[in-house]
């Protein structure tokens, strides 16, 4: 019996998955942050530890995985490559590859060989593929590097908006009773200075509250939502535009769980409107299983063999709520 393992370490979890082959899942796994840019022995632990408890579940050692394929956030550049690939290579695989994530949520969200990807989780990242193989990743890096938006500025966004609005310097906004009654705090200002005092950091969960401000028809958040649209949208653009695919047919694949699961329209009508004009022919498909169905995916082509039909029907299905 053959058996394959992926792996997706993003910035917040990590989640592993075994299948057979007959598209059977026999072990899963999940810990915290796999992005070694994020913390090396952090990622580290977290990449073992959803490994080592989809081998336990499965009741596999690693000399029985036929083949292991690892999508990683943060598998970004060759430096990157010379940190992880000795980092995997502790695992003991006999047979493993590693990528960056983009690509595993690509394969998870389309089945053509080729397409764009738009990332937009804690971070942001997108990439591409055309159809003569060529690869081109654009951003991933952050904010100083040509980035925005991800819940980890996007929280940010929503904090610094109710500053804004308190100070005068912006419009009124429905983000200051959520951000306060999330926070636990009476007042702007107590917020403001106890944050300052004690130079508190917002938490990514604040990112949902600019849906929820939203839904309320709150124009400060309207906007702020609307602007990662305009933003993954040029990412897209760029991607076409490098690659040639201006007359192409592809799906451009949206993944992570700001553009997944938040609510409404605010950033994928932005991001559709600017696909539209760049390549007419090419439509948006939402990620609808987690990535690591990607990885899984791929580590079956690794072995040189086409996906067979039971392994793709069989995880069409896994969320993210399935694999814990």
């Amino acid at each position: 019996m053959n058996y394959y393992l992926g792996v997706d370490g993003g910035g917040s979890k990590t989640y592993a998955l075994i299948v057979d082959e007959a598209g059977k899942v026999a072990g899963k796994g999940h810990s915290g942050n796999g992005n070694h840019q994020l913390g090396l022995e952090t990622a580290r632990r977290s990449i073992r530890e959803a490994v080592e408890m989809a081998l336990d579940r499965a009741s596999l050692t690693k000399e029985q995985i036929t083949f292991a394929y690892f999508g990683l956030s943060g598998a970004d550049r060759e430096a990157d490559y010379r940190i992880l690939r000795p980092m995997i290579g502790e695992l003991g695989f006999p047979r493993c590859a590693i990528n960056c994530d983009t690509v595993t949520a690509l394969r998870a969200g389309t089945d053509r060989p080729y397409g764009v990807v738009l990332l937009c989780g804690t971070g942001t990242n997108s990439a591409g593929v055309n159809p003569a193989g060529t690869f081109f990743q654009c951003g991933g890096f952050s904010y100083a590097y040509g980035d925005f938006g991800g819940g980890g500025e996007l929280c940010i966004e929503a904090f610094r908006s109710v500053i804004r609005s308190w100070d005068g310097r912006e419009q009124p906004t429905a983000l200051t009773e959520l951000v306060l009654n999330d926070l636990g705090y009476d007042s702007v200002e107590a917020m403001y200075n106890d944050y300052l005092d004690h130079e508190k950091v917002p938490p990514l969960r604040l990112t949902k509250l600019l849906f929820e401000a939203a839904e309320q028809g709150d124009a400060v958040a309207i906007s702020i939502l609307e602007r990662q649209g305009v933003e993954l949208g040029k990412s897209a653009t760029a991607i076409i535009k490098r690659l040639g695919m201006e007359q192409d047919e592809f799906d451009v694949v949206l993944a992570g769980s700001v553009i997944v699961r938040g609510k409404g329209e605010y950033i994928r009508s932005k991001v559709e409107q600017a696909v539209r004009a760049a390549a007419p022919k090419a439509r948006l498909a939402k990620l609808t299983v987690e990535p690591v169905v990607g990885a899984v995916w791929l580590a079956v082509e690794a072995t040189g063999i086409r996906l067979p039909k039971p392994i793709y029907d069989g995880l069409r299905s896994v969320s993210d709520y399935s694999l814990l």
